[in-house]
Order: structure tokens, then sequence, then C-alpha cells
């Protein structure tokens, strides 16, 4: 019998350890660490955060064997799980790479049997890497957000994350150390147990659910847990299940698209996803990063003070002219995260990036509401063009009209991708600064500190149990 798609990435997955990982691919699992932990840190008095860890409590109950980051408070693997993908997306402050959100999938559920397995910290990096390895290519292989045709955008009508499981149960199985048999039925139960596609009716209403896309991030990696200990425990997974087109997952996940062959085509020898990986520079929807940059270079540069402004007109992507996006009720400090009008007034403001962007006093503010009246949005010219010659492309055009003038600025890709314009990738030492901000009241500065030397260095730890367990208020004492 032919080796189907499933066994295939559970033989990728078994076989591959830290010394198979290019430089580059273990510098960015170390990067994305890095960035995801600090999120999370900063998330742990949002309200999404506060949910989250208080949940874990009722899932642990006395078992004490993962952390949470950046609380005080510990849970079991599956309560741990649950509350760290919570707080890495709270902010909407995670790292991006097609289908969309990653980390806050497929990270989770690592870092906790990690460290109740006291895994090493190359262990931990060659989990990261399959994890994000294997889910781009399920990016690459179905339906996207950012897709066209005929020159249009095309959303489709069923979109998410959901393929996220896949390479949340690889992490986990290969930390675990199971068989390339025990993986694929593992992958198998995965598929068929994996949430649905529910992102595109997120998308279509407002104000938004805050069970963020329809698919929160601790449910998806306790069902990648699920997965794995089933398998183990000889629970039977569908291994035909994405080789059959007609039933089988492409056809139940909703994907009009389905091109498998990326799945497998140079897998063990090319490396896809740091080539694709961007990180945020705001705490907002990826979609206004470059007018972002745009606006903040307009008033920075010429010192305009927010009540100064006459109108902010912005033509930026194309595909975002639906409710969420468009919508000017913010209720929640969630909403802040996806309103265009209210991001762009925020970013007026010229507050660091981070928690204090989702500051009640700030999303509620008489000067924020004031100036969102003062936004236009429309999609650029430019958009399905540029995209269509390189899907990284961000087309941006801003004015801001102040003192009987008019100011602008343009954006061809946003800062924190890596793009032909070299000046947009997210350095390492600039990932270092947002974890700085992030961590700041939550760790001190001493354990901030240590923080970045060990997860930059984590190749060095022989358990990363010892490097979670301080990334706590009180982790320096444990």
């Amino acid at each position: 019998m032919a080796v189907t798609l499933t066994q295939h990435l559970a033989d990728f997955t078994a076989a591959t350890s830290y010394s198979d990982l290019p430089h580059e691919v273990a510098d960015d699992s170390k990067r994305v660490l890095l960035d995801s932990i600090g999120c999370a840190l900063a998330a742990v008095d949002e309200p999404r955060g506060r949910i989250a860890i208080e949940y874990a409590g009722l899932l642990g109950g006395t078992d004490e064997s993962a952390t949470i980051l950046g609380s005080d408070k510990r849970s079991s693997v599956f309560g741990a799980g649950f509350a760290n993908g919570e707080l890495i997306n709270a902010l909407d402050f995670d790292a991006v790479l097609p289908p969309g959100h990653v980390a806050p999938y497929v990270i989770p559920g690592a870092l906790a049997v990690a460290e109740e397995r006291g895994a090493s910290g190359k262990e931990l990096i060659a989990a990261v890497a399959l994890a994000h390895e294997i889910t781009h290519r399920f990016g690459k292989s179905m339906d996207y957000l950012r897709d066209t045709k005929d020159g249009k955008t095309a959303l489709s009508p069923v979109v998410g994350f959901s393929s996220t499981i896949f390479g949340a149960t690889a992490a986990i199985g290969r930390l675990r150390g199971l068989s390339a048999s025990t993986l694929a039925h593992g992958l198998g139960i995965a598929a068929t147990s994996s949430p649905v596609n529910a992102h595109r009716a997120w998308i279509a209403h407002a104000p938004s659910s805050t069970a963020k896309y329809h698919l929160q991030a601790g449910t998806l990696a306790q069902t990648a847990l699920t997965a794995n200990w089933m398998a183990e425990l000889g629970h039977r997974g569908d291994l035909q299940v994405l080789d059959d087109a007609e039933v089988g997952y492409r056809r139940f996940i909703g994907t009009g698209r389905w091109a498998p062959e990326n799945l497998t085509d140079g897998l063990g020898t090319r490396w896809d996803f740091p080539a694709q990986h961007s990180y945020k520079p705001y705490p907002h929807c990826r979609i206004l990063h470059a007018p972002l940059d745009a606006l903040i270079e307009i008033v920075e540069t010429h010192d305009i003070k927010p009540q100064e402004i006459e109108s902010i007109r912005v033509w930026g992507e194309g595909w975002v002219m639906e409710p969420v996006w468009l919508s000017r009720e913010v209720e929640h400090v969630h909403d802040a995260q996806f309103s265009i009008a209210h991001g762009i007034a925020v970013g007026a403001h010229r507050i660091t990036p981070g928690r204090g962007w989702q500051d009640p006093d700030l999303v509620f503010g008489s000067s924020v509401r004031s100036l969102m009246d003062k936004v236009t949005y429309e999609s650029h010219p430019d958009y399905v063009t540029a995209i269509e010659a390189n899907p990284s492309a961000r087309p941006t055009r801003v004015e801001v009209t102040t003192r009987g003038r008019t100011y602008t600025a343009e954006r061809s890709f946003a800062k924190g991708s890596p793009s032909l314009d070299l000046a947009t990738y997210a350095t390492t030492d600039e990932l270092v600064g947002k974890f700085r901000h992030n961590a700041s009241g939550v760790l001190s500065e001493a354990d901030t500190d240590h923080a970045v030397e060990t997860l930059l260095n984590l190749e060095t730890a022989t358990d990363v149990s010892t490097v979670l367990r301080a990334l706590t208020p009180s982790g320096s004492r444990r």
C-alpha cells in the first residue's frame, strides 16, 4: 500500500531533530518563541488573558505540571496549553505566517509537554520548527485570506486557521517521542477532531466575538494534545483522510483550493516558513501595519498632535472591506484590535505599541473617538497586482491633512515582514526590544534579562522546565 500523506508527515516529524535544522530555521524558531512568550506576558491582565488563566485553574485541579506564562499560577499540561494559547493571541501582537496566525496554536502544547518531560532546548526548537513548517505547508495548499481571482480579491466563503492542528499535533508527538506509526494515527485523529473553519462568519459580524476568529487558540491546543494522547493509548486514526479529496479533510474542512503536493514537495530538504514569517510591531490586525508605518512616519516627522488633524485618508489592503474591520463600534477593548478607524486614531497618538494600546482610558477616550470620525479607508488601486507579484506586498498610501497642508507617505511592504525591502525585516534586536516592553511590569528587569539570554540561547538548555519556570512573576525564586 502506498504511503499516505498523513504517514509522510509523520515520518518527517519522527525523523527530524535539531541537527537537521538549517541555522536560519533554528534561529527563527527561537525568535518566534521569544516573541510569542513576550506577547503572552503582556496579556496576563487583559480580559481574554484573565479568563484563560481562570479556566486553566478549572482544568488543572491540583495538577501543577506546567507553567502559565506571566502568572504565579500553574496548571496541568492541558490547562497550561489552553491558557498560553489564549495569552499569546490575546493582544493580536503575535507573529503571522500563512495560513494566518500560527504561533498561538502550535506553541502552547509543545511548551507544556516540553516542561512536563524535561525536554532539552534543542528538542523544543526542533518541535517548534516542525510545527511551523507543516502548518505553513497546509497554508500553501488551501484557501487563503488574501487569495485573488480574475484581478479581484477572492475571499472564500470558508476560511480559517484550523489546519494548524497538524503542526500542533506533530510538535507534541515529537516531544513525547512517539514512533512514526503512532504519530500518523495522532495526525489522523487530529484531522477528524479539527475545529471547523468558522473564520468567515467572524469576519462578517460586528462587533466581533471575543472568541477570536471563532477558533480559540486554547481549544485547538487542547485538541492537539488529546489527539496525541489518544494515539499513544491505542486509538487508530484515519490515515487516508488527507488523500481522499472527495470526503476527506479537504472536503469537510471546507477548502475550495487543495494542492496536496505542497505538503510534501521538498519536505525535509527545504524549509519554507522562515522566509514567510512576519513579526508584528503593533498590537493590531496585520492588515493595518503598513498604514500605521506610514502614518507614524508622518506624525513623528512633522510633530503632529492628534487634535491638530483635520483628516486621515488611507488606501490599503483590498480584501478587508468587511464588517469586522470597517466597524466603528468599539464596545470592548478587543474590538480595538480590528477596527481600522480606531487603529489609525490610536496610531496617531504615538503611544509605544504594547498593552497600552488597549488601555480602556485610551480605547474609549474622547481623543481617539473624535479622531476616528476623521479617518477614511479605501482599497489601494494597485493592491491585487502587487500581491499577485509578491504575496508579502502591502501597497499603502496615507494622507494626513493638518495646518492647511496635506502630508503623504507610502509603503510597499509592512515593517516586520521579509520582503524585497530589507528594511522591513524584523531584526532580533527589535524583537528583544518588543519583548522587554511586553515583559515590563510582569517580570523584574533581572528576570527579563535572564529570559532574553536563555531564550536566544535555548539550544544550550538541558531542561526547558527551568527556563519556563522563570517566566513568571516569582520565577527567579522557584
